[in-house]
């Protein structure tokens, strides 16, 4: 199956790691179905400034309140899915398979389809009903990933913070990336 991946941007903070996920996945010419939250939007303006357009990076964009959307069935061969930021509420909904929006539902058909599907929690500190969501969630086959930056790089400004999470979910989704930057990596 093509390298053909679903990224959701849900409403919580965090809306740069997408965009950050998306120009690196651009680079690495892979296929990507885009979807926005009304919450994600929002947050964009704020976050984002005068780049909130990530339409462009995208292959293709979906309205999320679109269930009837190719994305929405699992006869559509998309190779993994990935919700960054992942915000409580779509935590919930995924967790206890409520489909009442296109990311709930292509999160929800990745989860049947046995693909994978990669839920960057942003939000900070958990609750208790976000970490027993975390563990519906992970027990339903999601791979639950804090976006908690590592320092051992030395990074110099907040692309590198950034890509030391969104390398890492290329890593967590099998496609090759030559510029990670690796733990004790002398080559």
């Amino acid at each position: 199956m093509k390298n053909r991946l679903i990224i959701a941007v849900s409403g919580a903070s965090g809306t740069i790691y997408a965009k950050n996920l998306l120009e690196k996945l651009k680079v690495l010419d892979i296929e990507t179905e885009l979807v926005l939250s009304l919450g994600a939007k929002a947050v964009m303006v704020y976050e984002l400034k005068n780049d909130i357009n990530l339409e462009h990076l995208a292959t293709r964009v979906y309205n999320n309140n679109d269930l009837g959307a190719a994305i929405a069935s699992g006869s559509y061969l998309a190779s993994a899915m990935v919700v960054a930021p992942c915000s409580s509420s779509s935590l919930a909904k995924i967790a206890h398979g409520i489909s009442d929006n296109l990311i709930t539902r292509a999160a929800s058909v990745c989860l049947k389809e046995n693909r994978p599907l990669i839920l960057l929690i942003r939000e900070a500190p958990y609750s208790r009903p976000m970490l027993k969501n975390m563990l519906e969630a992970k027990e339903a086959g999601a791979i639950i990933m804090p976006a908690s930056p590592s320092f051992y790089n030395n990074p110099k400004n907040i692309d590198d913070l950034l890509s030391t999470i969104t390398e890492r979910i290329i890593d967590l989704l099998k496609i090759e990336n030559k510029a990670a930057k690796r733990w004790k990596n002398d080559a």
